[in-house]
């Protein structure tokens, strides 16, 4: 199957779904997480010149968090920081295989950017992977000024399960009294683990298929599987009140589109401010691809302008 014809998939897609069908379909396998790494290298670009990179450890109890800071040329000191989960389903994915979202980000928004190396499932099931993004969130709030940022405007941004983990981050930070988040960025989130909603019909053999997603979700949670914990599937949660502006932002053509969509019509409903954004005739992981064509930048542009507004106001 050729999902660009089936689809009727934009152009500036092609190089992606190239990328994609390179990658192994294994579970959690070490050559799928080994791919993943780098199964977008064809579309990559170097660092700008002026741009800092470098790779650092935030210290929590039991073991320290690796991260990837990155202070683009345009960066003030202090800067706002802009904390990036990547995505890979929980099972996959690393500093790396989000560098070029992660840089991305910094260089269009002028700010501070830190990725953050989550620990991944199966071997380290929920919450062990959302803990870590929280507390180093928390340490960010805490010590960023000494890492160059200001600490009184984070805002954060995460894609598929990045996306999920970004809204976990922010019920977590509500209810357990902080820290400040100023706004959040959800990329094609995955938000339930009752794949109920007409997407995963409708697009259920696109490039992210609803098979997979299912397969995920069991790896990620286990016997606990359907969980009602909203820091697990933040689209149960009762509560959506008193959250951070969202920019929630879904591919047309993706299994995961209505979990963004009913998520955003939700968090409306509870008074929080919300931009919701469908890239039209693209697919998951559109972020990688906005070197391939000005419909792809366009996509990538709105939530980079979108964090501009919140965190340098």
């Amino acid at each position: 199957m050729d999902p660009m014809t089936v689809f009727n998939l934009h152009p500036d897609m092609a190089p992606l779904v190239a990328a994609k069908q390179a990658v192994p379909t294994e579970a959690a396998s070490t050559a799928q997480r080994n791919s993943w790494d780098s199964y977008d290298a064809a579309l990559r670009r170097p660092y700008p010149a002026d741009m800092e990179v470098r790779d650092a450890k935030l210290a929590r109890e039991g073991w320290d968090i690796p991260v990837r800071i990155y202070r683009p040329g345009s960066a003030p000191k202090p800067s706002p920081i802009a904390v990036y989960i990547h995505g890979g389903a929980f099972i996959k994915g690393s500093l790396d295989s989000g560098d070029p979202i992660a840089w991305g980000v910094a260089q269009q928004t002028g700010c501070m950017v830190v990725s953050i190396d989550y620990r991944l499932a199966p071997e380290h099931p929920f919450p062990a992977g959302v803990e870590d993004c929280y507390a180093a969130i928390s340490y960010l709030a805490q010590h960023g000024g000494a890492l160059g940022g200001d600490p009184t405007r984070i805002g954060l941004w995460g894609d598929s399960a990045g996306g999920n983990m970004v809204a976990s981050c922010c019920l977590m930070a509500r209810d357990r009294k902080g820290p400040k988040i100023s706004a959040q960025v959800l990329i094609y989130p995955c938000l339930t683990d009752e794949l109920t909603l007409p997407a995963y019909e409708t697009y259920r053999h696109s490039p992210v298929t609803t098979a997979g997603m299912d397969k995920a979700w069991d790896l990620y949670l286990g016997k606990r599987r359907p969980i009602d914990d909203p820091y697990a599937v933040p689209l149960k949660a009762k509560n959506l009140s008193h959250l951070p502006p969202a920019h929630i932002h879904v591919a047309e053509v993706d299994c995961l589109a209505d979990d963004g969509r009913v998520y955003a019509q939700r968090l409306k409903k509870a008074g929080t401010p919300v931009v919701f954004r469908v890239a039209e005739r693209m697919i998951h992981g559109f972020t990688r691809a906005r070197f391939s064509g000005p419909a792809a930048a366009a996509e990538f542009q709105a939530p980079c302008d979108f964090l501009k507004t919140y965190l340098f106001a």
